[in-house]
């Protein structure tokens, strides 16, 4: 078996080796399971069936993340976009007044449409355009991203009315639990003995995993965690407040096995004989055309998908070396053609866009630096859809958190430290990159505001020669989108 393998995805060649392969992809899954059920909540609140978009997320991950794993042999992991579920959802169904199956037909054209754009050089040209510190920079804010997504769902930040932004609220048993977790995390990571740094992040999450369990069945027998309104609470000090424990599969009895409600969900529920069928399928597919609306929500879609997944493979490829001294990638067809199937998919199968998961770099963390990481994530994604109460435990925010805290830190600063800290306008556009991505929650908008103010001080300080058309051009497209968007909301149906 080791010898198939290693023929397919070249793993002594690429310098890994087996075990960092399964490893890498397992933490990598481990990392990002809280998609799964977040998208699903996302997506039901534009009417879907949670059940069943949850099972056709993990498999439309798995199959996508399969053809990445395969063609390109990059350890890339896709699944469901959190920017772009959230966009679709509540900006272009609940804000624009469309159905969920007419915002999934938009959604449609979108893929469709970013499916034939990735055939064409164009997003190469793209890729090959931003300059070298620029990549770099790019590679901090996703870094920088990761931590504060771990941060955010472990509850160690939180939202705050006066200040913004705060510290959580230490009486939460979860947030204690991701502290002490991404301490030791952080300890073991440069611990003296080399299979204990290697190993940091698996025991950190097994850790918090194993602790969390504890706390979760304990406070359950004391009356402290109840089911209230559809969601676990935590009660005392913390009563009302969402809960970032795991939750022990037996003790939730909303969870269930199988692929159930998937029927309600695939092909526009066309053909699940609910009320809905071809005549409406086809009277929404007018609807949508003659919509204005529908053409902005269809550009936006295209970008920020682009820039989300463009940005994702210039980190990885950085950090496994498929992009070379001069910033070109390798593979780079195969690789985008592999997500670009994700965006052509995912709306016919009840899904919102699959893409690349900056998650992936925790794989390449832990080193993995061929497909079969990526494969392997895709196979716990398959069994996730049919045994999702067995992997609910990984989706607490206090269990993926020391992962997320710790990988996030360790690309935030291998990236920033590559910087030319001469090149002032560089440094500065590099600063302003990261905080719009941590502040807007968004990696397209942190990059296109970084992208513009690089350009617009480069202009200013009289160096037009290190601009190039396809930069310039990518500037004003980004104006341009934030400028729809503002309008968007204006417009009449």
């Amino acid at each position: 078996m080791s010898n198939v393998l290693e023929k397919i995805f070249k793993i002594k060649a690429k310098g890994s080796t087996l075990k960092n392969e399964i490893i890498g992809g397992l933490i990598v899954f481990v990392s990002m399971c809280y998609v799964l059920p977040l998208n699903a909540s996302i997506l039901s609140d534009m009417g879907m069936n949670s059940a069943g978009v949850f099972a056709m997320t993990a498999l439309v991950s798995a199959a996508v993340t399969f053809v990445m794993g395969f063609v390109p042999n990059y350890p890339v992991v896709l699944s469901a976009g959190m920017g772009l579920n959230a966009y679709l959802a509540y900006t272009v169904c609940l804000g624009s007044g469309f159905t969920w199956q007419q915002t999934m037909i938009l959604l449609t054209i979108s893929g469709i449409i970013f499916f034939g754009f990735s055939l064409t050089p164009v997003r190469k040209w793209i890729i090959n355009a931003i300059p070298n510190g620029l990549k770099y920079v790019i590679s901090a804010a996703l870094g920088a991203f990761i931590c504060f997504v771990g941060l955010k769902n472990s509850g160690i930040i939180i939202s705050n009315e006066s200040t913004f932004v705060g510290i959580g609220n230490f009486a939460n048993p979860g947030t204690i639990i991701a502290i002490v977790c991404a301490f030791i995390c952080f300890g073991l990571m440069f611990s003296k003995k080399k299979m204990l740094s290697s190993l940091a992040i698996p025991i950190a999450v097994l850790c918090a995993a194993i602790i969390g369990l504890i706390v979760s069945i304990s406070l359950s027998y004391t009356d402290g965690l109840t089911f209230l309104e559809g969601q676990w609470q935590y009660q005392g000090y913390l009563q009302g407040e969402n809960v970032t424990l795991p939750i022990a599969p037996w003790l939730d009895n909303t969870l269930s096995f199988g692929l159930s409600g998937v029927e309600d969900v695939v092909f526009y529920s066309v053909f699940n004989g609910d009320g809905y069928g071809a005549a409406e399928f086809g009277n929404d597919i007018v609807t949508v055309l003659a919509n204005p609306v529908s053409y902005i929500a269809i550009f936006s879609l295209i970008f920020v998908n682009l820039f989300d997944t463009t940005a994702t493979l210039l980190a990885v490829g950085r950090n496994i070396g498929i992009i070379d001294e001069h910033g070109q990638m390798q593979n780079y067809q195969k690789a985008v053609l592999a997500d670009a199937a994700g965006a052509l998919i995912c709306a016919p199968l009840g899904t919102s866009t699959v893409t690349s998961f900056a998650e992936s770099n925790i794989g390449v963390e832990m080193g993995a630096k061929t497909g079969l990481s990526a494969v392997v994530a895709g196979l716990v994604f398959v069994l996730s859809a049919f045994i999702y109460p067995v992997f609910s435990v990984f989706t607490a925010g206090c269990v993926s958190a020391p992962a997320l805290i710790c990988v996030g830190t360790l690309i935030f600063v291998n990236n920033f430290k590559s910087l030319d800290f001469k090149d002032q306008i560089l440094i500065f556009a590099g600063f302003i990159t990261v905080i719009f991505t941590l502040l807007t929650y968004s990696i397209a908008s942190g990059i296109g505001i970084g992208l513009i103010s690089y350009v617009i001080m480069l202009l200013f300080a009289g160096r037009k020669k290190e601009l190039n058309l396809t930069l310039i051009i990518i500037s004003i497209v980004f104006l341009i989108s934030f400028a729809l968007s503002a309008i968007m909301p204006y417009i009449q149906t």
